[in-house]
């Protein structure tokens, strides 16, 4: 079961806002004992992102923090460094999201901590990458939407650039970050030995990018925005309909011709100008227009029937709430149930992908700031004089 794939792995999170938190509540879906490191007092920016949000929480940071525990640690005092120095030496998996060389002066690089634990499979995420000229600049996703050119290709034509309205940057981030830690642990079991890894928000936005790299290093042309279309697919965009828009895929000649039935236009897929699909490129504007005057004249439901019994793909255009009403949504369960004690019916997207309609364990809720922090540091043998005493000293929170 995909809930207990890493159970009985220890990870130790020193990350904050999205691409970090995302990676390591991954590895918690799938089992593993993830001890969040935060700030006291303050804990994770993310838990500043409100409003909105649910049972007195950030609904960002609820929604990349389930099932974690919290420990409020001081990185900035040696005593603070030490305590996470010791939770490494007992961990399977560190993953930090420090500025390069942070970590190291801190004493919780890579090569001090697998001294110890050569077991360790330490995981850097960063921005611009740990090496070159901006290493150690900060960077966010919309910042690398801009940096990476994913900006200069969305939105429509003669308008401002737009950034994606979801963190792709960041999520893709956390994503790779976990492959490379997958994979590192499948090595980890043949060698016995840990390694580094890493992922940025830099290398993320530009594999993204790779198809409209790949045409600008083909042609020497840059690409444009294109909307709800595809530079090299035609139809392949948004067309409106009497009552909203509709998304209609053409992805090869067949496809087209189904669509151009269903829509009663037949006559358009014979077209010299519609033939094929580089014809179709060749007259965008005409065939859109063309398709338009068809779906104008219907309501969105209707073309989608039509489409659908044709076997053409199409969609709606939905808006958050529209989606969550969907009949497949509730069918696939994407949603699960993580109830807050202020919010016992809150719900959160799962992970996108199951084992026998599963789709990791059974989360509990994100954790309050420093709520572990003295379970995890008792089990690490302090005492409640000691951790009464660190935090007098403003160590520990």
């Amino acid at each position: 079961m995909l809930g207990t794939i890493l159970q009985g792995l220890r990870v130790v999170d020193l990350t904050q806002n999205v691409a970090g938190p995302y990676c390591t509540q991954i590895l918690a879906d799938l089992g593993a004992e993830v001890v969040k490191i935060e700030r006291p007092g303050s804990g994770d920016d993310a838990r500043a992102w409100r409003p909105p949000e649910v049972g007195g929480m950030s609904t960002g940071f609820a929604a990349l923090n389930r099932s974690k525990k919290s420990v409020a640690v001081d990185l900035d005092r040696p005593e603070g460094q030490r305590l996470v120095a010791q939770m490494a030496g007992g961990a399977d998996v560190l993953v930090h999201s420090l500025k390069p060389g942070s970590a190291e002066s801190r004493g919780l690089g890579d090569d001090a901590l697998r001294e110890s634990n050569p077991g360790l499979v330490y995981c850097a995420i960063s921005a611009f990458g740990e090496v070159g000229p901006m290493a150690g600049l900060p960077g966010y996703d919309p910042l690398m939407q801009a940096f990476t050119g994913i900006m200069s290709v969305t939105g429509h034509e003669g308008d401002e650039p737009a950034r994606v309205g979801v963190s792709l940057v960041d999520m893709g981030t956390g994503m790779w970050a976990t492959m490379a830690i997958l994979a590192a642990l499948l090595q980890r079991a043949a060698t016995g030995r840990g390694m580094r890894v890493g992922a940025s928000l830099l290398e993320t936005g530009m594999a993204w990018m790779a198809v409209p790299i790949a045409n600008y290093l083909a042609t020497g042309k840059l690409p444009r925005k294109m909307g709800s279309g595809m530079a090299m697919m035609v139809p392949y965009e948004l067309y409106d309909t009497v009552d909203g828009k509709i998304f209609i895929a053409a992805a090869n000649d067949r496809l087209f011709a189904r669509i151009c039935t269903a829509l009663g236009c037949p006559g358009l897929a014979i077209d010299p100008r519609f033939a094929d699909n580089p014809a179709r490129v060749g007259h965008r504007e005409a065939l859109h227009a063309a398709l338009e005057a068809h779906t104008r004249s219907r309501t969105t439901a209707e073309c989608v029937e039509r489409l659908r019994a044709a076997g053409a793909p199409c969609s709606e255009l939905h808006n958050v709430g529209q989606l969550l009403e969907q009949e497949q949504v509730r069918a696939l369960e994407v949603l699960m149930p993580v109830p807050l004690p202020e919010a016992p019916s809150h719900r959160t997207v799962g992970l996108p992908f199951n084992s026998g309609g599963l789709r990791g364990r059974l989360p509990s809720a994100p954790p309050r700031l420093g709520a572990d922090t003295d379970a995890v540091l008792g089990e690490m043998g302090l005492d409640p004089a000691q951790l009464d005493a660190l935090r007098k000293r403003g160590v520990i929170g």
